[in-house]
């Protein structure tokens, strides 16, 4: 946190150091879900060479203002990036980088977009995307449920207020629940670690993994008193599903 000298922002333990909240997605092909203000930092970091597609959650700018630099991935390729989101979110994209979408002429040095609206579950490659719409303050934002070949795999949930009981039902069951768990104290458009726990037993998660993570939460001391099914997310986290 810009000008904290508070304990997690002076802790040496690389899980306190956190970059805005995304996931990379891989099976047959590679998907990133939202681009971060710090996205070039993130590929950078974790070696991400080339993207077959991007998602998007919602058009919050600390999930979409890394859009620009996925013009590295268009001059890799040659060609342009499918993107996939909501008529909201599109719209927004377009507003705020119209240099990017069709009609425009390629340039490989320029970011160019395939735009996809969603609204209807959908696939890339292997990996099969199903849109949950959550409440997120006067917004509405998109989780995904991700699967391969058919089969539930996880869901991602990472800016949200609440799931109520249709959403719980939609995930019930589900293997790995990736959500946010902002801090301890409630907050008015995230959901907190209390509340993401109760919506994690409701759904009956296998495993629940708390992402969105502020500076108000210790990664080491925090996870020792979570359930043992519960962990805290971190950067560079891999999972094998």
């Amino acid at each position: 946190m810009i000008g904290c000298r508070c304990n997690v922002c002076r802790s040496e333990d690389p899980r306190d150091r956190r970059y805005r909240s995304s996931l990379l997605v891989e099976s047959d092909c590679r998907v990133l879900i939202d681009t971060t203000p710090d996205f070039r930092s993130q590929a950078l970091a974790f070696n991400i060479d080339h993207l077959d597609a991007v998602v998007y959650t919602h058009a919050h700018n600390d999930h979409i203002m890394g859009f620009d630099d996925l013009r590295r991935f268009c001059e890799m390729t040659g060609r342009a990036l499918p993107i996939h989101a909501s008529a909201t979110t599109l719209a927004h994209l377009k507003k705020v980088f119209p240099y990017a979408f069709p009609p425009t002429e390629f340039v490989a040095t320029y970011v160019h977009a395939d735009p996809h609206e969603i609204n209807a579950p959908f696939a890339i490659g292997q990996i099969g995307f199903t849109a949950l719409q959550v409440p997120h303050g006067n917004a509405i934002t998109h989780g995904y449920i991700l699967s391969e070949n058919g089969l539930r795999k996880a869901a991602y949930i990472p800016d949200c207020a609440a799931i109520g009981e249709e959403t719980a039902a939609v995930l019930r069951d589900i293997p790995v629940l990736i959500m946010d768990g902002l801090r301890d104290k409630p907050h008015p458009t995230h959901m907190h670690i209390e509340a993401a726990i109760e919506a994690g037993r409701r759904i009956r998660a296998g495993r629940l993994y708390l992402t969105h993570l502020t500076h108000h939460v210790s990664h080491a001391s925090r996870e020792k008193e979570l359930p043992e099914d519960v962990f805290l997310a971190y950067d560079g986290l891999v999972l094998e599903l």
